[in-house]
């Protein structure tokens, strides 16, 4: 492969359609400020890298990043790449993924508005990420060790893990469609309304309004604090070990649960059982 070392590339286009190439300590900056330095190339590793122009790793395949940063002013970095390996890296610049497949960030940090947007294939670990409608579209999804703060996060999504996550970011999880969520921590209003195949394992959940209008809802050895209006015409089977302070009409199914501090069921279409430990 041929290493390109300690450059820095302004460009438009700069290293357009390369191939087997290896960046080390190249810049993507400079006056002439150009935006897609490596579009449509293939076989690309980028190591020590700063890029702070637009869109330099569209249409690639096979793509390794390491020990990179992509600024605030790098927006739309990665689209329409495959094979994708992402390491130690800062990805701060708006609409950082998007239209990718086969894709693994280990160890990053990542502030990006609208990150991840239909996306495949995509295993996310040891990872900090800040930003709003994260992930949205996006399938087949593993995720582990995962730090988020955020809005709107992970909604229409679909097949996914999540194992020892912390997600403190409201509306998450709405539409999505065959999810699994062990041993983490969920902090957000009006979590996951309108999902179906949803289950939790051993999770604390927090905010007001969570799983209202579910399919498929299941939980399992969870925490509920600050759970009113909760259950809204829902499908559940439900075992909380916490009191919750409010059910409300659920559409079918069983929720167990300690206490609780008021019950509603004022719609003749609510038929789910509550059962408490009084």
């Amino acid at each position: 492969m041929e290493i390109i070392e300690n450059k820095t590339f302004d460009q438009e286009r700069a290293l357009y359609g390369s191939r087997e190439i290896i960046l080390r300590n190249c810049s993507f900056d400079g006056p002439a400020d150009g935006e897609s330095a490596l579009k449509e190339s293939e076989e690309v590793l980028a190591d020590g890298c700063f890029c702070n122009l637009r869109y330099p790793f569209w249409h690639i395949s096979r793509l390794i990043i390491t020990d990179t940063e992509m600024t605030g002013l790098c927006r739309a970095a990665i689209w329409y790449s495959r094979y994708i390996k992402i390491n130690n890296s800062k990805l701060y610049g708006i609409k950082a993924l998007r239209e990718c497949s086969n894709i693994t960030i280990t160890g990053c940090d990542i502030r990006s508005p609208e990150f991840g947007w239909s996306v495949t294939n995509i295993t996310m670990k040891d990872t900090d990420v800040s930003g709003e409608y994260f992930m949205m579209r996006s399938g087949n999804l593993r995720f582990s060790n995962v730090t988020l703060n955020g809005k709107y996060s992970f909604q229409y999504v679909y097949n996914g893990e999540f194992d020892g996550c912390n997600f403190d970011t409201k509306d998450a999880f709405w539409h999505g469609k065959n999810i699994v969520i062990r041993d983490s921590v969920i902090k957000g209003e009006y979590f996951a309304w309108y999902s179906d195949g949803l289950t939790l394992i051993n999770c604390k959940i927090s905010g007001t309004q969570p799983f209202c209008y579910c399919r498929n809802l299941k939980l399992v050895n969870c925490e509920l604090t600050g759970a009113d209006l909760s259950f809204e015409k829902s499908e559940a089977d439900a075992d909380i070990i916490t009191h919750v302070d409010s059910i409300k009409n659920p559409a079918s199914g069983t929720i167990r649960v300690p206490s609780v501090g008021e019950i509603i069921m004022d719609d003749e279409n609510a038929h789910g059982e509550i059962v408490t430990d009084r």
